[in-house]
């Protein structure tokens, strides 16, 4: 059993001194099925490194969700981890600056490619895919 901690030590960590990850904007996870399923039904542009996939929700929210999927084609868990961890890496730095409120965006990792392609050239892919992504339709 854990002994009752005395009520004047409080934890008070001022925002400044919080390590940078915990400061760092991050999105809201797709989590359910049905989410990425009406995802795959939208729209989506494909690039050199992965596949996005995005649609707007139109349930009133302004929240920006983000889900990621390597499939068993992607390799061993140690490259699907791999390269799970990277389209994160994306997410945090271009999709959190470039997406649209209200939108779910799904990564798909593509096999040969998520893994191994130059962090810099995802980068412009996402760049390109969620401007193709968002361009009006007619």
């Amino acid at each position: 059993m854990t002994p009752p901690r005395p009520s004047d030590t409080r934890d008070e960590t001022p925002v400044t001194e919080l390590p940078a990850a915990v400061l760092s904007c991050s999105l809201p996870v797709i989590q359910h099925r049905a989410d990425f399923l009406r995802a795959a039904q939208g729209r989506k542009a494909g690039t050199g490194g992965f596949l996005l996939q995005a649609r707007a929700r139109d349930d009133g929210s302004d929240i920006t969700r983000v889900g990621f999927t390597a499939s068993k084609k992607i390799g061993n868990a140690v490259f699907r981890n791999r390269a799970k961890r990277r389209m994160r890496a994306l997410a945090r730095e271009v999709l959190a600056a470039a997406a649209r409120p209200g939108w779910d965006y799904v990564l798909v990792a593509k096999p040969n490619a998520t893994v191994s392609r130059d962090f810099a050239l995802l980068q412009d892919d996402l760049r390109g895919a969620i401007s193709m992504v968002h361009k009006d339709r007619k």
